[in-house]
């Protein structure tokens, strides 16, 4: 069987797809991934051998900058998008059995799919920005919702409405030019009814959070054996476990001073520091030997050795460190990572910074009960209940075309 993977977006949204292109390929199949063209993810992949199929700009080039993108920016690159899909699946997708497509909303690709007369699967890696009567959808470029007092349904609604804005006419457009006939709803048509959801079920769970008929998986986790850096081997082995601190591909978004906050708080509880650089590009604030910086490196392996886990509340990064029972303090800037944060809250395997910008004292009080035996003890028992088969019961799903049926515990 041949399959089309699609994605973009950040770190977070193309890893999980190159962890579902290898159980797919153990299982025979044929794959390949249509993703944005950053070295990073070129180098993820050739890791593993998957072949990278360009699509779109850069993700850096997009959100690298060291403002934000601004509202111009985001309609211009949904039209961007939806025709790089067009044009680029439209041609990789030729003699394949499936297209699954996941990341930023992938208008397009369902359309591809729907042309060529092959399966089309949309998939997600949180619930947050599914329909839903327990919270509202998040922030879309576009007019503005009211304040309090609207109600999740109305809210829900204008969500609909801000994606048709951003992407309607552009994908209507598309479409007929290929013979097909215009969609009402971009949000409904993408998602469809029966939506796959790519995370842990103690960490995301499914079940009543979303007016969709949600297929769960299990998040899909690319394995990463790679030894950690001899520096950093060494650095760890000098002395107790530190505390790492990374906002992965947050860049123009990451608070201002997060290094020197981050690295004082940590201090301040006697603890070492693995400084990531991310596309923040963070830096040590002085020559002290007790803090080392690290860049791309096997998070797997790494956050087995530290004391606790300060991140931007990504998907990802929350799986890693779930997965590897260490605590988590999470400062979430944008999307699904308030959800996360707010996960890890509930679960008591770490702690939610109060808003996206920490102080001295407000990180201090996030890391203090981190790193108590009380919640490392807790972290430990939840990692044993992440479940690390997500990509291989995705692929079975989309090899033996059930993906109608819902995966059972023991798939």
């Amino acid at each position: 069987m041949r399959v089309l993977l699609t994605t973009v977006g950040s770190r977070g949204d193309v890893e999980p797809v190159v962890g579902l292109a290898l159980a797919l390929r153990e299982l025979g199949a044929e794959v390949r991934v249509c993703a944005p063209p950053d070295e990073d993810f070129a180098a993820l992949m050739a890791r593993v051998g998957v072949p990278l199929v360009p699509l779109g700009p850069t993700v850096r080039s997009v959100v690298g900058g060291s403002q934000p993108p601004t509202m111009e920016d985001a309609f211009r690159l949904a039209r961007e998008l939806v025709a790089a899909r067009f044009d680029t699946l439209g041609a990789a997708a030729e003699g394949c059995d499936v297209l699954l497509a996941a990341g930023l909303m992938p208008a397009g690709a369902r359309d591809v799919a729907e042309k060529l007369g092959i399966r089309y699967v949309f998939a997600c890696f949180q619930v947050f920005g599914l329909p839903s009567r327990h919270f509202p959808p998040g922030t879309w470029p576009g007019k503005r919702s009211p304040g309090d007092g609207t109600g999740k349904r109305v809210l829900w609604e204008q969500d609909a409405q801000r994606l048709n804005a951003l992407y309607g006419e552009a994908l209507n457009s598309h479409r007929s030019a290929i013979g097909l006939p215009p969609v009402d709803s971009v949000r409904e048509h993408v998602f469809t009814d029966r939506p796959w959801l790519a995370a842990d079920e103690t960490l995301c769970p499914s079940q009543g959070m979303t007016d969709l008929d949600v297929v769960q998986t299990g998040a899909w986790i690319l394995p990463d054996d790679r030894p950690l850096p001899d520096g950093l081997a060494a650095f760890l082995d000098a002395g107790a476990p530190p505390v790492y601190v990374g906002f992965g591909s947050m860049a123009a978004l990451a608070p201002r001073d997060i290094g020197r906050v981050a690295i004082e708080a940590v201090r301040a509880q006697g603890r070492r520091v693995v400084l990531a650089r991310g596309w923040a590009g963070l830096v040590p604030i002085d020559g002290a030997d007790d803090c080392f910086v690290v860049g791309e490196v096997n998070q797997q392996a790494l956050f087995g050795r530290v004391a606790a886990v300060v991140h931007h509340g990504g998907a990802g990064t929350t799986t890693t460190a779930a997965r590897a029972g260490v605590p988590q303090v999470v400062l979430p800037q944008i999307a699904d990572q308030p959800y996360w944060a707010a996960r890890v809250a509930e679960l008591g395997i770490g702690s939610a910074h109060d808003g996206p910008t920490p102080t001295f004292d407000s990180l201090s009080a996030a890391l203090t009960p981190a790193l108590t035996p009380a919640t490392r003890a807790r972290a430990k028992s939840v990692a044993g209940t992440i479940r690390t088969d997500g990509a291989t019961v995705a692929a079975k799903l989309l090899l033996d075309g059930a993906g109608r049926d819902r995966p059972s515990r023991s798939a």
